[in-house]
């Protein structure tokens, strides 16, 4: 009886309504799911997007294709992995250009100044030369959604500091223990172990620092942010680089594709995933169109360090720049290791094609130069 009177209390109170009331409640109601649609869901569904760890758990052949292709027949399609958009597009002039930028803002960037042994370091170590490949992609990515060159760099620049840092890192007895990189002495072979371990955690810092001067909304740099930062720790570089130590020496019964995938994701594939993903970010892509980016640069990340693995087992160290053949002397767990030679060049071959598709849709124009990174990537092997 009580509930009754309650509802019919509730409908006399809304019949007794004034009508310019009643219609400034709608209007409320009306904005308040407007802006729960255009604000609050699209940052829910970032914040609750699956994390690398669990994207990565899909692999990218599942059990039942990993056995179907390695016992498939050698694929003489593609030998060359060339496209037509490859043949017109002037692929070296763009990397040049491209590389002169980036190599220029890194050297603004990082000015010698006190502690003058840790700036000397930071620039020994990223302004060696280097192929650019991922501050290039991040700069390429923020176009192709339609952003500019200038809006990018300081992202393009973060990534590279990140990733020079986990060179450095890579590099030490601890490690790797490398005396090479990029065709020089290591960077703790020229410093010591103690500055080298220092300049890391400069250049670690100042990436996020540098990266913070882009001009975009603060959402998106919240965003930005929070991709990179995701992509080094223990959801990123650190995992992969964790994973591999301890699988250093693993008997090939005991490991499968999907283990070393877990590996090659996180420690190569992110921080090149990252940069196409900032780029389309601070270019001010759509959600779908970002995650297209992801999905194409996760694909030639793989591709990137399965070409890695192949190179380490076929060129000299003279034409690496770094010590060749250090994968199979440390035990290390690698595609032909676990495929075979022959069978890893193909799996090259599919990471191509996959990366290439999930860029249809996009503006044949601006989609030239990742088609093109795409390819030279697949073609350091031959």
């Amino acid at each position: 009886m009580g509930q009754i009177t309650r509802e019919r209390s509730f409908f006399i109170l809304f019949d007794e309504m004034e009508p310019q009331i009643l219609f400034l409640y709608l209007s409320l109601l009306i904005l308040s799911i407007n802006f729960f649609f255009t604000n609050l869901k699209p940052r829910l569904a970032r914040l609750l997007q699956p994390s690398l760890e669990t994207r990565a758990k899909a692999a990218f052949l599942s059990q039942k294709e990993v056995a179907e292709f390695l016992d498939s027949p050698k694929d003489e399609e593609d030998e060359d992995i060339v496209s037509d958009d490859d043949l017109t597009f002037e692929f070296d002039p763009y990397m040049m250009s491209k590389a002169e930028s980036v190599n220029k803002a890194l050297a603004e960037a990082i000015p010698v100044g006190e502690p003058l042994k840790i700036h000397e370091a930071m620039r020994y170590a990223i302004l060696a030369a280097g192929k650019r490949v991922r501050p290039i992609l991040c700069l390429a990515s923020c176009e192709l959604v339609g952003g500019k060159e200038n809006a990018a760099m300081p992202a393009a620049c973060a990534v590279e500091m990140i990733h020079t840092m986990s060179l450095i890192k890579d590099d030490l007895p601890c490690m790797d223990n490398d005396d090479l990189r990029r065709g020089k002495p290591t960077t703790h072979k020229v410093y010591g172990e103690g500055v080298a371990i220092l300049s890391g955690g400069a250049l670690l810092s100042l990436a996020f620092e540098h990266m913070t001067t882009a001009e975009i909304s603060p959402e998106r740099m919240v965003w930005a942010v929070r991709e990179l930062a995701r992509s080094i720790g223990t959801k990123g570089l650190v995992a992969g680089q964790a994973m591999d130590i301890s699988s250093e020496g693993v008997d090939l019964s005991e490991a499968g594709l999907e283990h070393l995938e877990f590996i090659h994701v996180h420690k190569t594939a992110v921080l090149l995933e990252t940069a196409a993903v900032l780029g389309a970010i601070i270019g001010g892509g759509s959600d779908e169109q970002i995650e297209r980016v992801r999905k194409f640069a996760r694909c030639i990340g793989l591709l990137f360090q399965v070409v890695d693995d192949i190179l380490d087992e076929t060129k000299s160290s003279e034409e690496l720049g770094k010590t060749a053949g250090k994968d199979q002397l440390l035990g290390k767990l690698t595609y032909p290791k676990l495929m075979g030679l022959e069978k890893s060049k193909e799996f090259v071959k599919r990471l191509t094609r996959d990366a290439r598709q999930h860029l249809q849709g996009f503006s044949s124009e601006k989609v030239a130069p990742l088609v093109s990174l795409t390819t030279f990537i697949a073609n350091r092997n031959k």
